[in-house]
């Protein structure tokens, strides 16, 4: 019975300490893929921005799918834009933040809540 109870606790400790350990890695680590396809999308928007001296529209979906984003598709950033250039990159997952999002004024992935609206 005691070696049961030591095994037991010894196991939670375990996990809890593998928790700890993984929400306190870099985001560079953690959502690496996200990262990934994230920097591949904001290279597609640059290279857009540099042909048309403009950013693509919010709602213009035919522009916005050939840059690498899809309506709905919970894999892929949401893209908000402001009237100044700015725009940011957000990965909603559903929980109502903080979100992992990529913001084109401080040029690097963080876990915020968005800026643009």
């Amino acid at each position: 019975m005691k070696k049961t109870l030591i095994i037991s606790i010894s196991v939670i400790l375990l996990i809890m300490i593998s928790f700890t350990i993984y929400w306190n890695l870099p985001i560079e680590i953690t959502r690496k893929s996200d990262i990934k396809s994230g920097n591949e999308i904001i290279e597609n928007i640059e290279n857009y921005r540099k042909k048309s001296y403009k950013l693509p529209e919010v709602n213009d979906w035919q522009t916005l799918e050939q840059l690498g984003l899809q309506k709905d598709d919970p894999k892929k950033p949401v893209y908000n834009k402001d009237e100044n250039g700015n725009y940011e990159l957000i990965y909603d997952d559903g929980l109502g933040g903080p979100y992992l999002l990529w913001n084109s004024t401080d040029k690097k992935w963080t876990i915020d809540q968005p800026k643009i609206k």
